[in-house]
C-alpha cells in the first residue's frame, strides 16, 4: 500500500470522526433549540393571550371612565343650574326680607299702642273697681257707676274692634307673603303649610238674656295660641257651645280674660282673646257666668 493511499486513508477517518462529532454536536444542539423554541412560542401565546385580555380590560375601563365622564358633566352642569337659580332666589329672599323687616317695625309700634292701651284699660278697670267698692253702701251710686262701667266698657270694644280690623290686614298681608314663598320654593320641591284666615267674628256686647245666664256652662282651656290671640276649651257643642257665646276666663278668684267663641266641634271650642288682663294658660277655667 502505498504512502498516498495511507494518508488518504487517515485523511478520510480524521474526516469522518470530525463529521461524526458534527452531526452529534448539530443533533444536541437541534434537540436544545426545539425545546426553546417550543417554549418561546408557548410563552409568546400566553402574552398574545394575556395582550388581548389587557387590551379588552382597558377598552371596557376606557368606556366605564367615559361613562362616568359623561355622568359627572351631566352632573356638574345640573347643579351649576341649581346653584344659579338658588343664587337668584336668594336675591329675592334677601330683598322680601327687607320687606318683612320694616313689617316687623310697623307691627312692633302697633303692637306697642295696643299694649298702652291694654295698660290703661287695665288701671281703668282697677280703678272702678275701687271705686265700686267704696261705693258699694249706696244702691243708687252704684248703679250711676255700673252705667258708667257699661259705657266705658262698650267704648273699649269699640277700640277692641279697630284692633281686630287691623289684626285682619295683618293675616292678609301674611297669607300674602305665605303665597309669595310658596311661590319661592315651589322650584325646589319644598313647599310651607297653607295659611287659612281666620276672621274672629265680633259682637257688641250686649245685656245676657235671662235665659243664657241660667245656662252655666263651665269648662278648662285646653290650649293657648299666643301669636295669633286664640284659645281653645274641653267643651263644644254637645255641651250647648255655639259660635258667639262669650266665656269668662279665671284662675282661682282672678279674672284673666274673656273668650268670644268663633269656631265649635262637637267636645270642643275655639274662641278669640277679648280683654287679656294677664295671658291664659291651660286648665284655666271658663264660665259663661261669673
Amino acid at each position: 500500500m502505498s504512502t498516498l493511499t495511507k494518508i488518504l486513508i487517515v485523511l478520510v477517518t480524521l474526516s469522518s470522526i470530525f463529521l461524526c462529532g458534527i452531526v452529534v454536536a448539530y443533533v444536541a444542539l437541534a434537540d436544545d433549540y426545539k425545546d426553546k423554541y417550543n417554549k418561546i412560542r408557548i410563552e409568546r401565546d400566553g402574552l398574545i393571550e394575556s395582550e388581548k385580555s389587557l387590551t379588552e380590560q382597558r377598552n371596557v375601563m376606557e368606556a366605564e371612565k367615559n361613562d362616568k365622564e359623561n355622568k359627572l358633566n351631566s352632573e356638574i352642569a345640573k347643579l351649576n343650574t341649581e346653584i344659579g337659580t338658588l343664587k337668584a332666589d336668594l336675591k329675592e329672599v334677601e330683598a322680601q326680607k327687607k320687606i318683612e323687616q320694616k313689617r316687623a317695625s310697623d307691627m312692633a309700634s302697633v303692637v306697642e299702642t295696643t299694649s298702652q292701651t291694654s295698660s290703661e284699660t287695665t288701671k281703668l278697670l282697677m280703678d272702678t273697681q275701687a271705686e265700686l267698692n267704696k261705693l258699694k253702701s249706696e244702691q243708687i251710686k252704684l248703679i250711676a257707676q255700673f252705667d258708667d262701667t257699661s259705657k266705658t266698657l262698650l267704648e273699649k270694644l269699640a277700640v277692641i274692634q279697630t284692633l281686630q280690623k287691623e289684626k285682619k290686614q295683618l293675616l292678609e298681608e301674611k297669607i300674602e307673603l305665605q303665597n309669595r314663598m310658596d311661590k319661592l320654593l315651589q322650584p325646589t320641591g319644598k313647599a310651607t303649610a297653607p295659611v287659612v284666615p281666620v276672621t274672629p267674628k265680633i259682637e257688641i256686647a250686649r245685656p245676657a238674656p235671662v235665659i243664657a245666664e241660667k245656662i252655666g256652662l263651665k269648662g278648662l282651656i285646653t290650649a293657648v295660641d299666643t301669636k295669633n290671640k286664640m284659645a281653645s276649651i274641653s267643651i263644644g257643642t254637645a255641651d250647648g257651645v255655639k259660635e258667639g257665646m262669650k266665656f269668662h276666663v279665671t284662675r282661682a278668684d282672678k279674672f284673666i280674660c274673656d273668650i268670644l267663641i268663633i269656631d265649635t266641634d262637637t267636645e270642643e271650642a275655639v274662641g278669640a282673646l277679648e280683654l287679656v288682663q294677664e295671658q291664659p294658660r291651660p286648665g284655666d277655667t271658663v264660665t259663661t257666668n261669673l
